[in-house]
């Protein structure tokens, strides 16, 4: 359905947005929005989030503007497979299968970027690590695949505010998408991912505690990783 949203300083001007439900039937309006530099909403595992192209520039200031979001703070990317992440960030010291317990799963993988990743440097310029997420969520999935790129991916919401787990908890924000796909009412509360970090050979490190953080600490533990308690 299409939702009209108007201006409310006595002229009449009309943005109309297209809200869809996150199913398989809109997955190509939504694969081809993301091609051509536009940012969606979209549901996954955890919270709602807007979307756009890694690889392009325009769409990543675009969430940036959205959002009020500070360009300093990096945005991570999502990938359709597990497979996928080794094409855009450092994995091979890690334990064999480990990514693959993770993900898919509420779990953002922080990885080295190396100098085989084919990320665009205009993405969180001068980070040499990435957050990585395979959401448990087929649609966001099925998106990122079509895409044949990784989609940038943060909080539908204003920087600051609460997380979004209702489109109508970011119905403000609605016009700045080309179209809003309705997962219902997600049922992971307002937690988001865990934000872990794989960077150093053997260790991890939880930089954001999130949903299931207790299953995420013992998979990494049960693969023989060591918390890294130093600092900075």
């Amino acid at each position: 359905m299409a939702w009209s949203l108007e201006k409310s300083d006595g002229n009449v001007e009309t943005k109309v947005v297209s809200v869809s439900p996150a199913s398989e039937d809109y997955a190509e309006e939504a694969i081809e929005a993301i091609k051509a530099g536009k940012v969606i909403a979209v549901p996954t595992d955890t919270l709602y989030g807007f979307a756009c192209d890694a690889c392009s520039a325009e769409a990543v200031n675009r969430i940036y503007e959205i959002k009020g979001r500070k360009h300093t703070s990096p945005l991570a990317i999502c990938v359709g497979d597990v497979h996928d992440i080794q094409c855009y960030a450092v994995t091979d010291h890690l334990p064999h299968g480990l990514l693959d317990c993770l993900l898919p799963g509420p779990v953002t993988v922080v990885l080295r970027r190396g100098e085989s990743s084919i990320l665009e440097k205009s993405l969180n310029p001068g980070l040499e690590s990435i957050g990585v997420r395979v959401p448990d969520y087929n649609f966001i999935r099925v998106i990122a695949r079509g895409s044949r790129s990784a989609l940038a991916l943060t909080s539908a919401n204003l920087s600051g505010q609460p997380s979004s787990i209702n489109i109508k908890d970011f119905e403000n924000l609605w016009e700045h998408c080309a179209y809003v796909y309705d997962g219902g009412i997600l049922p992971a509360g307002r937690a988001g991912s865990t934000v872990v970090d794989l960077t150093k050979l053997g260790k991890y490190k939880i930089l954001r505690p999130g949903s299931a953080e207790e299953e995420t600490v013992a998979i990494l533990e049960r693969h023989s990783l060591l918390e890294d308690g130093t600092g900075g």
